[in-house]
């Protein structure tokens, strides 16, 4: 692992085709769990909260976040009193938010589909919304309000029956303000005090008090990540969305300065967050190096973000286009923008990605707040199979076959050589008793 001292390393752009192999490993490699301490303490926290349920939700709160807990699920009337002291401003920006979120998510709406491979034989299937679905906000260095409308307006659109969410606490027993007024705006039926793997758990296996959820959503730090995938077999996930990654595709017509601000912004998340930016040409790359280098010092966040870009970030040179999306399809980030020139006309040519933001003035901040996207998205180089949380997320489909009579008659005999194959006469017997049905029946 490099040092945070190795800041210095993030200014000197390096060619891709100059990297040694452990070193684009420890670019492309860098799942949470990899790392079997965190893996460890995860596999702990979950033992501890199926063991001990509430009990250890509270012992979790007091060790973690400093919190003693008198009631785990947070009273609706703490709930409204903090929307209704929220800003007016801030109020406003979270309800654009969710009617952009609203707007989008029901164009994602799929519908029920029905076919017919041969005649007398139909198969179809229907879209059916989940019952219970449990929403992660992070608590801890910053809170996130839009992670809560990330997650809970795609499920209200989807029309899930219950939705519920947790988050950390603060010394006063309860999720910050503006999480739950969010949640509030959101339409979250019942919220709890909890967080970090604990929480996860508690979702995932069901609690005294909190309820057992048919899928958890949203994203987390690298704990909270590696207890999605640890209960993946108990429970749908949405993606193991861990601490944030940025890969920027820049080329001469880049604006150092406007990278430099993408840089900043997500490198400001988590001393994990991963951000590389890929230049087209050696003189570009350093000009973009000298305009990050200048901009730290002046951020509210700046120890975070040097630590940050320091231990996981890097500045790239390609020789072409071609080498730049190369390099992004195997690196598969969370956030890629394409800062060149006619991004439209490349953007087909870039597809491992959990979002693409198409040119700078596309920026990774209004993805995160305000497009009607989702900024609940696959990290670790998963975009490579995972997509971003969508009203999909919701729903699961219900597969029907409907065979008549006739179709029945058909298909008897070659489904009864087919079992005999496969060493399953009853299948077999239950197939050929259809034969000679039809106009007999």
């Amino acid at each position: 692992m490099r040092g945070i001292s190795n800041i210095d390393n993030f200014f000197l752009p390096q060619r891709i085709q100059d990297l040694t192999p452990a070193r684009e490993q420890s670019l492309l490699e860098r799942s949470t769990s990899l790392d079997e301490a965190v893996a460890e303490s995860v596999r702990a926290i979950i033992r501890e909260v199926r063991t001990e349920g509430d009990d250890a939700l509270r012992s979790l709160a007091s060790r973690f976040d400093g919190a003693e807990l008198t009631s785990i699920e947070v009273p609706r009337q703490a709930v409204r009193e903090a929307l209704a002291a929220l800003d007016p401003e801030l109020r406003n920006a979270l309800e654009r938010t969710r009617r952009n979120l609203e707007s989008v998510q029901r164009a994602f709406l799929p519908t029920a589909q029905e076919t017919s491979p041969e005649p007398g034989i139909v198969g179809g299937r229907r879209p059916d919304t989940l019952d219970r679905v449990g929403v992660y906000a992070p608590g801890g260095r910053a809170t996130y309000p839009s992670s809560v409308l990330m997650g809970a307006a795609p499920a209200r659109v989807a029309g899930v029956r219950e939705v519920i969410l947790c988050s950390p606490p603060g010394p006063n027993g309860l999720p910050s303000a503006v999480v739950l007024a969010a949640a509030e705006l959101a339409g979250v039926d019942r919220i709890f005090a909890v967080g970090g793997a604990g929480a996860i758990a508690a979702m995932a296996y069901g609690t005294a008090s909190v309820p057992r959820v048919d899928r958890i959503v949203g994203p987390g730090n690298a704990y909270v990540a590696e207890a999605k995938l640890q209960v993946a077999g108990a429970v749908a996930i949405d993606s193991p969305a861990g601490p944030s990654e940025l890969l920027v595709i820049a080329d001469a017509g880049a604006d150092a300065r406007v990278i430099a601000r993408e840089v900043m912004a997500q490198a400001e998340h988590d001393p994990r967050a991963v951000v590389v930016v890929v230049v087209v040409g050696e003189e570009e790359a350093t000009r973009i190096s000298r305009a990050i280098e200048t901009t730290i010092d002046a951020e509210p966040r700046a120890a975070i973000i040097r630590e940050s870009l320091g231990e996981r970030g890097a500045i790239l040179v390609a020789s072409s286009m071609d080498e730049c999306a190369d390099f992004a399809a195997r690196f598969a980030p969370e956030h890629l923008l394409l800062a060149v020139d006619d991004a439209r006309a490349v953007l087909p040519r870039f597809r491992n990605a959990g979002t693409i933001f198409v040119g700078a003035r596309s920026s990774v901040a209004f993805g995160d707040y305000m497009t009607g996207a989702n900024h609940v998205l696959p990290t670790g180089g998963l975009a490579r199979s995972y997509s971003g949380l969508s009203v999909l997320d919701f729903i699961r489909w219900t597969t029907y076959q409907d065979v008549s009579v006739d179709a029945a008659a058909r298909l008897a005999s070659d489904v009864g050589v087919f079992a005999d194959a496969e060493g399953l006469p009853a299948h077999a017997a239950a197939a050929r008793q259809w034969l000679g049905a039809g106009a007999a029946r």
